[in-house]
């Protein structure tokens, strides 16, 4: 035991981890050094507040309390609907045109996840969506990317946040690719933390081998911490970045980068806004943005009942109508005041079934029932919201800009996904006044044209030509 600190045997001792106590006695002087530095990253006080917060959880009371507070977003730009809405986003999207042509922008894709759902054994940014070409994801947003720093002649960082289980896979992606011609200097890989899974009876931390905690990504709320361990919130200071646009990786037809929602974000000095969708019908299975005693939150699907998703306010107004897309965009001086104050952002708790030895390395068997044995932890970023002096809502076109691919059949799977692309596709073709029939399976690169008008003005200026476009 020569190698354990004596100071984190008291903490152990003192948590009652007895498993990892046992565990430290049993393991080579290797594994022990192993374990040993992984325990030192363990906040075990917040562990274990997290653990006793779970035995008790939150009762229906409490639950539906949120649900009767909540208003709908006050502070909330509506899709147009009239000349003066028209030329107030159009206002919007030239002061973010003017900040992607400074530099002050830069994009932050979340991409820690697998594409295991999918039936796709490797990082879901590599998964192929393209409807013609099988284009991957990563590849349509660096396409983004890239066109939009040539309409704009400016620089747009790229930092891109992976896991453990994606971080080798994505950078070799990317260096096979060629960095899908970006420089390779413009992209930042950076991993989000860890934490470690406990016994959802005991308390006790998991080991998913002799000498190795059984950890779990701590979800994408784990972006602040991680962007600053990697050093990148100074970095993007120094490059003079104030504006992040944030998105998952599952939503090939985000608008990257919007002008208009960058826009909207610095005419109203926002620190955090977020993309909103209306939602198909109130059970709709997404989060809503509310107003909860002053602030924004959100409110996820599994905290409403169907009467409370149904809910409307005094003027007729459906209250929950406002669907997260998780597009948003961050003031870079916000993010950095979390971390400087040290606010971290609440733990959410998952039971799940996960994997585990004993501390004398032996599998522990699975509840037969399927019970789950674990609590695993995470963050989430949405919860920044009610943290920020000022937020902002935005709400988007559902059809353009929101076809996430998350299952692998059915809604948000790669079939509605595809459809929706050669749909957008179809749709400017036709503003551009090219033939295309209602069944025309058609594809368009961003590098082609990021909006239905520069299309029309790229086929006029012969940049390309009709032959040239991707039919199915």
């Amino acid at each position: 035991m020569s190698t354990v600190p004596a100071e984190l045997l008291q903490i152990l001792s003192r948590h009652q981890q007895t498993r990892l106590l046992s565990s430290l006695q049993l393991l080579s002087p290797a594994d022990q050094a192993y374990l040993v530095t992984q325990l030192k990253d363990v906040d075990f006080d917040l562990l274990r507040s997290t653990w006793q917060s779970a035995r008790q959880d939150s009762t229906p009371t409490e639950t539906a309390d949120r649900a009767e507070q909540a208003e709908a977003p006050s502070r909330v730009v509506r899709q147009p609907a009239s000349d003066a809405d028209q030329r107030a986003w159009a206002a919007a999207r030239a002061i973010g045109q003017q900040a992607l042509s400074s530099g002050t922008v830069a994009v932050i894709t979340v991409a820690g996840g697998q594409g295991t759902r999918l039936g796709f054994e490797h990082p879901k940014g590599m998964f192929p969506i393209g409807p013609v070409s099988q284009r991957t994801l990563f590849q349509i947003f660096a396409e983004q990317i890239l066109a939009r720093r040539r309409r704009h002649q400016a620089d747009l960082l790229w930092c891109i946040m992976t896991s453990d289980a994606t971080h080798q896979e994505t950078i070799a992606f990317f260096q096979q690719q060629n960095f899908f011609g970006l420089s390779p200097d413009s992209i930042h890989f950076f991993q989000q933390g860890s934490l470690p899974a406990m016994d959802a009876a005991t308390g006790q931390l998991l080991l998913a081998a002799p000498g190795q905690l059984a950890l779990s990504p701590d979800g994408h709320g784990g972006l602040v911490t991680a962007l600053a361990k990697a050093g990148l919130l100074t970095l993007l200071q120094a490059k003079g970045v104030q504006h992040l646009y944030y998105h998952q990786v599952d939503n090939p037809t985000a608008i990257v980068a919007d002008p208009a929602l960058l826009g909207f974000h610095i005419q109203q000095q926002s620190q955090a806004t977020t993309c909103v969708v209306c939602k198909t019908s109130p059970t709709e299975r997404m989060g809503v943005l509310v107003d909860l005693q002053g602030r924004t939150e959100i409110i996820e699907y599994s905290e409403l009942t169907a009467e409370q998703a149904a809910r409307r306010n005094d003027s007729g107004q459906w209250i929950f109508w406002a669907g997260n897309t998780a597009i948003h965009v961050f003031d870079r001086q916000f993010l950095e005041s979390l971390c400087e104050t040290g606010n971290q952002l609440p733990l959410h708790i998952a039971r799940k079934q996960v994997p585990c030895v004993d501390e004398h390395g032996q599998p522990v068997p699975a509840d037969p029932s399927g019970q789950p044995n674990a609590i695993k932890l995470e963050r989430f970023i949405f919860d920044a919201l009610p943290l920020a002096a000022r937020t902002l809502i935005v709400e988007g076109n559902r059809e353009r800009e929101f076809n996430p691919v998350k299952n692998k059949s059915g809604s948000d799977s790669a079939e509605t996904c595809r459809t929706a692309l050669s749909r957008i596709a179809r749709e400017w073709l036709q503003a551009a006044g090219h033939p295309v029939g209602p069944h025309d399976v058609f594809e368009l690169s961003p590098l082609q044209a990021l909006d239905a008008e520069e299309l029309s003005e790229n086929l006029q200026r012969g940049v390309f030509s009709p032959e040239q476009l991707l039919r199915g």
